[in-house]
C-alpha cells in the first residue's frame, strides 16, 4: 500500500504532465492554422510526437529515466520532421527536473548532456532555428532544472531524517519513562517481597505490612504506567486522565522508599512559584531514580532528599549513607537522569559524596520546561 505520498505524488505527476501538454499544445497551434505547405500527414505526426513527448511524464514517477529518454527521442524526431518548430524542448526538460528530484544525479547529467549534444548537433547539420546564443542559453536551463531537482530531492531527505530523529527522540522519552516508571515500582515490590517472605513465619504482622505496601507500589505501577502510556494514545482515543506526577507527589516516592525500609529525610523550601511541567515531571522521575537505586544498590539506612525551589530553577539533592552503586550497576539510570537535565537545560552530577555515601545533585532551569 503506497498510502497517500504515493498517490500525491502520482497526481503530481499527472498535472506536470498535463501542464506541459497544454503549454506545448498552445505553442503548435500554427502549424495548424498558419499556412504553409507542410502535409497533413506530417502535420499529424508532429502531433502524435507532441503527445508521446508530453504524455511520457506522466510515468516519471515510476520510470523516471525511461520516461525522459521517450520524451527526448520524441521531442528529437519532432524538431527533425517539424516544418512548425514548437516548444516541445519543455517536456524533456522537465524529465529532466523530475529525474534529479528522486535522487539519480547521474542520469539526470546523463540525460542533460544528450538533450544539449542532440541540439547542438542539429545546429552544426544546419538547423537554422538554433544558433549559439540559444544553444548557450538551453544549456543554463538545463544545468539549473538538474540543480533544482537536485535542491528539491536534498530537502525532502533532510526533512525526512528530521522527522525520524524527532521520531527517534520520542521512542527515547518514552522508554526512559518506562523504565524510571517500572524500574522504580519493580525494585520496591522486591525488596518488600523479600521482606514478606522473610518475616513470614517469624514476625506476621511486619509480614503483612510488606505485603500492604507490595499492594499500594503495584496500584501506583499501574497509574504510573498508564499516563505513561497514554502518550502512545491514538487522536480519536480517550486522553490519560492521570495527572502528570510533580513535586506535589515526591511524598508518595518517599512513602515507598519507608515501605521498602529506608529512613528518608525530604525537605522541600523556596519560595519560587510553580516549575513549568516539564521541569515538575523531571525534578518527580530524578527523584524516583534516585531513590530506585538507593534501594536497588547502595545498601543505605538512611536518604536526605532536598528540593529548593528558585524563581528560575529547581535544585534537587538526593544523597544516602550507603556504599553507593557498584561500578557500572546504575549507569543506565544516571544517564537517563543527566539527559532528563540537559534536555531542559540543566545538569546533573551523581558520585561520592562529601561526607561519604552517594549524592546525586541537579539543577532544573525553567526556561525550556514549559512542554
Amino acid at each position: 500500500m503506497g498510502g497517500w505520498p504515493e498517490m500525491r505524488g502520482r497526481l503530481t505527476d499527472k498535472a506536470a504532465a498535463g501542464g506541459v501538454l497544454l503549454l506545448v499544445s498552445v505553442g503548435s497551434l500554427n502549424s495548424v492554422f498558419a499556412p504553409g505547405d507542410e502535409p497533413w500527414a506530417r502535420i499529424a505526426l508532429s502531433w502524435v510526437l507532441i503527445a508521446i513527448g508530453c504524455g511520457a511524464l506522466f510515468f516519471s514517477r515510476r520510470a523516471p529515466l525511461a520516461a525522459a529518454l521517450v520524451s527526448v527521442a520524441a521531442t528529437g524526431v519532432y524538431y527533425v520532421t517539424s516544418t512548425h518548430d514548437g516548444p516541445l524542448m519543455i517536456a524533456p526538460i522537465v524529465a529532466l527536473y523530475m529525474i534529479a528530484a528522486q535522487g539519480r544525479l547521474q542520469s539526470a547529467i546523463a540525460v542533460g548532456a544528450l538533450i544539449v549534444i542532440g541540439t547542438g548537433a542539429g545546429t552544426l547539420s544546419g538547423n537554422d532555428d538554433v544558433n549559439g546564443v540559444a544553444l548557450f542559453m538551453l544549456t543554463g536551463w538545463v544545468v539549473a532544472m538538474a540543480a533544482l531537482g537536485w535542491v528539491r530531492h536534498s530537502r525532502r531527505v533532510y526533512l525526512r531524517e528530521a522527522r525520524e530523529r524527532a521520531a527517534g527522540d520520542e521512542r527515547l522519552r518514552i522508554a526512559r519513562e518506562l523504565h524510571d516508571v517500572a524500574g522504580h515500582h519493580i525494585s520496591l515490590i522486591n525488596v518488600q517481597a523479600g521482606t514478606a517472605l522473610h518475616r513470614f513465619k517469624r514476625d506476621p504482622a511486619q509480614a503483612e505490612a510488606a505485603l500492604a505496601a507490595i499492594k499500594e507500589s503495584s496500584r501506583d505501577a499501574l497509574r504510573d504506567l498508564r499516563a505513561t502510556i497514554g502518550i502512545l494514545r491514538k487522536d480519536d482515543e480517550d486522553a490519560p486522565t492521570a495527572p502528570v506526577p510533580g513535586i506535589d507527589r515526591i511524598g508518595d516516592l518517599v512513602e515507598s522508599a519507608r515501605a521498602a525500609g529506608l529512613t528518608v529525610r525530604a525537605e522541600i523550601t523556596g519560595d519560587g512559584g510553580p516549575p513549568p511541567t516539564g521541569v515538575e515531571l523531571a525534578t518527580y522521575r530524578i527523584v524516583q531514580e534516585s531513590l530506585t537505586n538507593v534501594v536497588r544498590h547502595a545498601a543505605a539506612g538512611t536518604v536526605t532528599v532536598r528540593i529548593e525551589r528558585g524563581p528560575r530553577d529547581v535544585v534537587i539533592e538526593v544523597a544516602d549513607d550507603g556504599r553507593g552503586p557498584a561500578a557500572g550497576a546504575a549507569g543506565s539510570g544516571v544517564h537517563g537522569m543527566r539527559e532528563r537535565a540537559r534536555a531542559l537545560g540543566g545538569e546533573l552530577t551523581a558520585g561520592p559524596g562529601p561526607g561519604g555515601g552517594f549524592l546525586v545533585r541537579a539543577r532544573l532551569p525553567h526556561g525550556n520546561g514549559a512542554a
